[in-house]
């Protein structure tokens, strides 16, 4: 213990040891140690002594101290020490006093001892095993000994964290930690954790942490928080930036709708503290993130339709009109706003009728022009203006025609200021940056939209008083002539660009002034300097656009004397040459990255987005247009209009598509309501077998009743009076039944010669026309009709013999009953009743004879039904057979006319080749044409010839 003493205590006498010295004999203590309290103490020297003899300590006593960590897991203070003396060696504390190489020296010092602790990926699963000790003095130096490790060898440690089982959460239970300080250092820990490394990113998302930093948030006060709302705000940047799977977890938690609240400010916001400032503008980052351009479109349309629907963007819109608010929030809420409204047509629909809070109110769309149109107000505002603008007018044609009508004659009100006003304001001032702006804003006015590059051609300018107005287009030429500055002349030049591309009438009227391309041409073949070269390629890429879409209306500027006077004044080396300077400038790959305009200087401003698209697009046809000779181009509008010709063809097919799909929709509607008359048909036929049922039930009845009163003989006139009774009412039920049956007959007589009718119908309408496609639909329908009407027949023909048959069978039974009544009796009865009873059997065997006449009748008019039935099938089988054919038919000369298409496009072509072969060897080709024309001409000598020998 005097050597602690000596050491930590105080000097002793004699000569001292080195640093080294003393080191190592603390590290032998350690290792030899058998006492507890020795090591500790041992552990606790080598602590003091990290900072001063990091090398040291860190070269000798590493091993030891991990050998500590896993030895020594009962005692918490050894291992807090231990563990503050590995953070010690490995962290680079950046100290204001020292100098640069001092700090590279201690840099890869920390980086040294970093990968002498992961070589053994065991110690960090060690590391992470300690932080689940809920110790103080245990857990708060793990957290800061890993945080350094993260710092200095990230993705190595991300590696082994990675596959560590349960790495990622046991890290993320610091953040549940109720002590502060470690649940502050574990969000450091975990910003360094996932920076780079979507797989983290993902598991630390789905470990609840968007939840969890949220309520820090709440808690810490929101933007008015401290800096572990910035330290979460970071970690959510982290976890969102470039990962979609994160993002849609975070949309689809509705956690978007708990941003809301982060921008609610006062009437007052003087005096906001740097720390407020930092942490709204990391919230509006957030949101940025979120709605990026770079994300998928599905996905950012769905965020910008959230945020609308939770009120958000109207939050954002009330921060960007309120006072107050520090510079460079304002134009971060401006990019903001900027990127939540971009392509989507409801937000920009509500930002459009946003109003500033002025007297008279006045749209927020005009009072940020006013500010970009203003040299005076800072660059950076001015550019965020202006990417708002550009994100307006993003795929929205009518925000793009209100813009244009504020130019308009008919539109302009002399008492306000309009959108269009401050842009030819901006267009023609003097400040080279807001004619850049407004000419880049205007161009976006007219990005993708005929309509309005032609309505912006009526826009007239009055330059000055006593001059006659000049055309919009017309000034911008002016201007562009007079030399004025580069970033001017550009930003012109890309207006015109966009204005005349697409747009045949406006590359007219462009070439209608005499003066343009004489300028033009001038410019290009001008041997410039460095600076101007990008307004040559410029010019090359107007004058190329006026020949790619040059309707040839202007006899003096056709296609090809625009190209003739490339190859005489340019030539056509030196045109491509000069075109291809604008790809080439440095500037213009940086403007192609992005949408946004973000430019370190005003001077450097000199590409717009949308316009790289534009170049990148036109630059290969423009080349190939120069290029063209007049037969490639004759050439290619035989080919444009054979392809139109084939178009044609193609419309003229779909057409008829069309019309059989609304036929076979319109049959199989037919098809449709002839099911459910069908259906109902056999409600009906259901109905009547039911009642049919009901009347055999009380048949069955009534000869059961019957059958016991013969039996009974004990008074045989009552019983005969009872059988003549019961033989009465059946005989009336039966007359009954036969007229009903005679009702049904002539119904479905009728119901047959209406199906004759129409089958004769159809006979003539499949005669007229080869379609015979709706016809022979009916036919089916008819036929499965005329089936359903002789099963009916059958069935009620079949019911009608077995009422005949019970008929006869109550019949005999009621003679056997009156004979046996007869003899019976033993002359008790006298002639005169007998006589009765003969006369009443006799009229009933009359009308059961009556009975069986209609019956057989009715056989007959089966039988004849029957047969008509049978014909009726016949007809509607010929009917479906020539259909059948007639369908065959058409398709085979469908067939064969897509095959002759097919060969003569075939042969046209290979003719063409053979042609173009032959020109190629220098044979001579006649074409169709002047193979016609000698044709007539030999028949017009020969004529000549007859002539003279009859002379």
């Amino acid at each position: 213990m005097n050597f602690f003493r000596g050491v930590i205590g105080g000097q002793a006498a004699g000569p001292q040891p080195s640093g080294a010295e003393t080191i190592q004999k603390l590290c032998d203590r350690v290792a030899s140690s058998t006492l507890l309290e020795d090591r500790r103490d041992a552990v606790r020297a080598l602590k003091s002594l990290s900072k001063k003899y990091r090398m040291e300590v860190g070269t000798q006593a590493m091993d030891h101290l991990i050998n500590i960590l896993q030895t020594d897991r009962s005692d918490s203070e050894i291992l807090g020490y231990a563990l503050d003396t590995l953070y010690n060696i490995i962290c680079n504390d950046e100290e204001e006093e020292q100098d640069e190489n001092a700090q590279k020296q201690a840099d890869d010092l920390g980086a040294l001892f970093t990968d002498k602790f992961i070589q053994d990926p065991e110690h960090v699963t060690l590391l992470l095993t300690l932080l689940e000790e809920f110790d103080f003095h245990v857990r708060w130096p793990g957290v800061k000994l890993l945080t350094a490790l993260l710092k200095n060898q990230g993705v190595q440690l991300q590696g082994v964290i990675l596959v560590s089982p349960m790495g990622v959460s046991r890290l993320m239970d610091l953040l549940a930690d109720s002590r502060e300080v470690i649940r502050n250092d574990g969000l450091l820990l975990l910003q360094q954790l996932t920076k780079g490394n979507a797989a983290i990113q993902k598991i630390v998302a789905f470990e609840n942490a968007f939840e969890r930093l949220l309520d820090i948030i709440t808690e810490e006060g929101s933007s008015d928080g401290g800096i572990v709302v910035e330290d979460c705000l970071l970690l959510l940047l982290n976890l969102l930036k470039n990962n979609s799977s994160n993002q849609n977890f975070f949309k689809e938690g509705s956690y978007i709708q708990r941003m809301k609240p982060w921008f609610e400010v006062g009437d007052d916001n003087s005096g906001w503290s740097a720390q407020k400032v930092t942490n709204l503008h990391l919230m509006l980052q957030l949101v940025r993130v979120m709605v990026s351009p770079v994300n998928s479109p599905g996905a950012t349309s769905s965020c910008q339709k959230s945020m609308y629907q939770c009120g958000l963007l109207q939050q954002l819109c009330t921060i960007l009109m309120a006072t107050g608010v520090p510079a460079d929030i304002l134009t971060e809420t401006i990019n903001t706003v900027s990127e939540v409204i971009r392509g989507s047509q409801v937000n920009q629909d509500y930002f459009a009728s946003v109003n500033a809070p002025s007297n008279p109110p006045r749209p927020a769309i005009v009072v940020l022009l006013m500010s970009m149109v203003n040299e005076r107000q800072p660059f950076v505002l001015r550019c965020a203006v202006l990417y708002c603008f550009q994100c307006f007018l993003y795929k929205n044609q009518k925000g793009q025609g209100e813009i244009v009508a504020t130019l308009l004659p008919s539109t302009i009100d002399a008492n306000s200021i309009s959108a269009g006003q401050l842009l030819c304001g901006g267009l023609f001032s003097a400040d080279s940056l807001s004619n850049w702006c407004a000419a880049v804003a205007l161009a976006h006015a007219l990005q993708d939209n005929l309509t309005q590059k032609e309505q912006l051609l009526r826009v007239q300018l009055a330059t000055s008083l006593g001059k006659p107005p000049v055309s919009l287009l017309q000034q911008c030429t002016n201007i562009l002539s007079q030399g004025s500055k580069v970033q001017t002349r550009v930003g012109l030049l890309m207006l015109l660009c966009t204005w005349i591309s697409n747009c045949p009438i406006a590359v007219t009227h462009f070439l209608h002034n005499q003066e343009n391309v004489p300028f033009l041409t001038a410019q290009i073949s001008e041997n410039l300097g460095e600076d101007e070269r990008l307004v040559q390629g410029l010019c090359a890429l107007l004058l190329g656009i006026c020949i790619y879409y040059n309707d040839n209306s202007l006899e003096n500027y056709t296609k090809e004397k625009l190209k003739q006077l490339i190859e005489k004044r340019i030539g056509k080396e030196n045109f491509v040459e000069k075109l291809g300077f604008i790809t080439k400038h440095e500037l213009y790959s940086r403007a192609a990255q992005k949408p946004q305009p973000v430019f370190p200087s005003p001077e450097q401003m000199l590409f717009d987005h949308e316009f790289t698209k534009l170049v990148k697009e036109l630059e290969g046809v423009i080349t190939k247009a120069v290029h063209k000779s007049s037969e490639e181009e004759k050439k290619e509008e035989e080919v444009k209009k054979t392809l139109e010709q084939h178009d044609n063809i193609v419309t003229q097919y779909k057409e008829l598509i069309r019309e059989q799909d609304s036929q076979i929709q319109e049959l199989k509607e037919q098809v449709a309501s002839m099911t459910s008359q069908n259906e109902q048909k056999q409600a009906t036929i259901t109905q009547q077998l039911s009642q049919i049922q009901q009347h055999k039930d009380q048949y069955n009845i009534l000869k059961l009743k019957l059958g016991k009163e013969n039996q009974s003989q004990s008074n045989s006139q009552g019983d005969v009076s009872q059988v003549n009774g019961l033989q009465t009412e059946e005989l009336i039920q039966l007359k009954e039944e036969v007229e009903e049956l005679r009702k049904q007959h002539t119904l479905l007589q009728t119901q047959l010669d209406d199906k004759d009718a129409l089958i004769n119908t159809l006979r003539s309408e499949a005669a007229q026309t080869a379609e015979g496609s709706a016809g022979g639909s009916e036919n089916t329908e008819l036929l499965k009709e005329l089936e359903a009407l002789r099963s009916q027949v059958q069935s009620q023909s079949t019911e009608i013999n077995q009422l005949q048959t019970e008929r006869e069978e109550l019949l005999r039974r009621a003679e056997a009953g009156s004979s046996d009544v007869v003899h019976s009796s033993d002359g008790s009865l006298d002639t005169a009743k007998m006589a009765e009873l003969e006369s009443r059997l006799a009229a009933q065997m009359t009308e059961t004879e009556r009975l069986k006449e209609e019956t057989k009748s009715l056989s007959g008019s089966r039988a004849d039904l029957e047969q008509q039935l049978a014909s009726a099938t016949s007809t509607v089988a010929i009917l479906q057979t020539e259909k059948a054919k007639l369908q065959t038919e058409v398709q085979e000369s469908k067939k064969e006319q897509d095959d002759l298409l097919m060969l003569l496009a075939d042969q046209d072509q290979k003719i063409h080749s053979l042609k173009q072969k032959l020109k190629d060897l220098g044979e001579t080709v006649e074409d169709e044409d002047d193979l016609d024309a000698r044709e007539q001409t030999d028949d017009d000598e020969e004529e000549e010839e007859e002539e003279e020998d009859e002379d």
